[in-house]
């Protein structure tokens, strides 16, 4: 793929998970070296931060000329201080190639070999060593950016090929150079919100995944209790002015149209109504886990789509700080590293997949809870009742799951806790709030997984293998080849890993 300007997430699905290699456009570079250029000579005899002050509260401290390389060193070594565990390595490949895009922009007079390297190391996998803990996110994600840097001036650590090494020894093996620091390369590689965006572009990834999943397994459960069609109706939902509603709607009647289960309103409960009993014994609605998915995965959909929208912003906009203005021939002091989008939209998406996930285990006691469905035995239990337990033991994970996502759901976002002597006196959290996202996002393929395994018994037991929807029965035939059909007691967690594995590659 051939960089040129904008990049769009699509492009990083490419790149980050489908290991497209990545070419650097010539108006990129001129780009770079313009901005490069013009900074080198708009910058003598001028004060500017972080070329030739200090950092932070110490920029009042003027740098001698003969110190301002040495400069840069110190303040990607000093901060090189991050703990915990490191982050994976898409989320690491996405940082990375976030943090070349806007470097490419041509407002942070950065030296071509900053690209270049970066260029290289996403195509070869190489990943640097960053970890989880140590950014707040106000002047970015300085401690995690410092890792970067460490690594593209030849020091530091990095995983290759499924093992932790030293910089200087990949680098020897690839035939790879570290960058010489020029001007301000240090500060503009840590000024900045790429690791939030990174970890940011993984998690909107696999939450489209989950809410894909969340609309299949729903529309499984509506065949298992032969539902009726109308809560999925165009009408219906076209009724409520949310795109969100509309669309999962939508899906869920394109997945159900070929179902032999699902049932329509007119052609029974619409008719022969003078017969009918006093009290009737078929359901007139749905529980609400069953009948208001639409209205329930809506706004997971519309959050989804607007955090979308705000990481594409972030990765194309220039983010660290000063702004090198080639055109007005000026360099703008401000706080364009200021994390907050991606915070705040990291706690929203972490939110609704909460929500997600809560539909999910309600939807699973639904089909466990015998006196709820009336339609399966206790705990889709396949077995003997009262000597098997069928699902009864998972349930326990699927709650436990659920509760530690509801609890990490509040907000990093209103966490600040000044720093930095309180120069950072109000800061965004944003790499914490994208981490506990992922965890949140992690949670809730396990309780997916749960849900799937429990449709598939249930499908099982009713022997409406040959009546669901060809997207259903594709649903069960690939998780029958991960787990059996099951009625005496089993171990189940090495089951529960396979299907979250096979979830997660759908």
């Amino acid at each position: 793929m051939k960089i040129t300007n904008f990049l769009e997430l699509k492009d990083f699905q490419k790149i980050i998970i489908e290991n497209e290699k990545i070419e650097l456009d010539q108006s990129l570079l001129s780009r770079v070296n313009t901005s490069f250029q013009f900074l080198k000579e708009f910058s003598k005899n001028k004060v500017i931060y972080g070329v030739n002050t200090g950092f932070g509260p110490m920029a009042q401290f003027k740098i001698s000329d003969e110190d301002t390389h040495q400069l840069q060193y110190n303040l990607i070594r000093s901060h090189s201080s991050g703990i915990g565990n490191p982050l994976p390595a898409q989320e690491v490949k996405a940082c990375m190639l976030a943090r070349m895009n806007t470097l490419s922009l041509g407002n942070s007079g950065v030296h071509e070999s900053v690209i270049y390297l970066l260029q290289e190391l996403i195509n070869r996998d190489i990943t640097p060593l960053i970890f989880e803990h140590g950014g707040v996110g106000a002047s970015g994600d300085l401690v995690q950016l410092a890792h970067l840097a460490l690594v593209l001036i030849g020091e530091g650590e990095v995983f290759y090929k499924g093992e932790r090494k030293s910089t200087k020894e990949v680098f020897e093996i690839e035939g790879l150079e570290p960058i010489q620091v020029e001007i301000r390369e240090g500060l503009a590689l840590m000024n900045g919100t790429s690791v939030m965006s990174g970890i940011g572009i993984v998690n909107a990834y696999k939450a489209n995944q989950l809410t894909d999943i969340s609309i299949r397994l729903s529309c499984a459960i509506n065949e298992i209790v032969q539902a009726y069609d109308d809560h999925l109706s165009a009408a219906l939902n076209g009724t409520k002015r949310h795109y969100g509603q509309q669309k999962v709607a939508e899906r869920m009647r394109a997945h159900l149209a070929d179902s032999k289960l699902i049932r329509k309103r007119e052609d029974h409960l619409y008719t022969h109504f003078e017969e009918q009993e006093k009290v009737f014994k078929e359901k007139v609605q749905e529980y609400y886990s069953l009948r208001c998915v639409p209205q329930i995965l809506g706004p997971v959909l519309d959050t989804l789509e607007y955090t979308e929208k705000v990481l594409e912003n972030e990765i194309n906009s220039a983010n660290d700080n000063p702004i090198i203005n080639v055109e007005d021939q000026h360099v703008y002091h401000g706080g364009n590293f200021h994390g907050d989008y991606i915070s705040l939209e990291m706690d929203k998406l972490k939110i609704v997949v909460t929500k997600l996930t809560m539909l999910a285990e309600r939807q699973l006691n639904y089909l466990l809870n015998a006196k709820i469905n009336e339609i399966l035995p206790p705990f889709v239990n396949l077995g003997k009742l009262g000597f098997n337990f069928g699902m009864q033991g998972v349930q326990f994970t699927a709650t436990s799951t659920t509760a530690e996502s509801q609890m990490l759901s509040n907000p990093m976002y209103v966490h600040s806790i000044p720093n930095n002597n309180d120069n950072q006196d109000i800061v965004s959290m944003g790499t914490n709030a994208a981490v506990i996202c992922r965890k949140v996002i992690e949670n809730a393929f396990e309780v997916l997984a749960i849900e799937a395994i429990t449709i598939i018994q249930a499908i099982e037991y009713l022997g409406f293998q040959d009546k669901v929807s060809s997207s259903t029965k594709e649903l069960y035939d690939e998780i029958r080849k991960i787990i059996p059909a099951f009625s005496d007691d089993m171990v189940m967690y090495p089951y529960l890993e396979e299907v979250k594995k096979y979830l997660k590659a759908m």
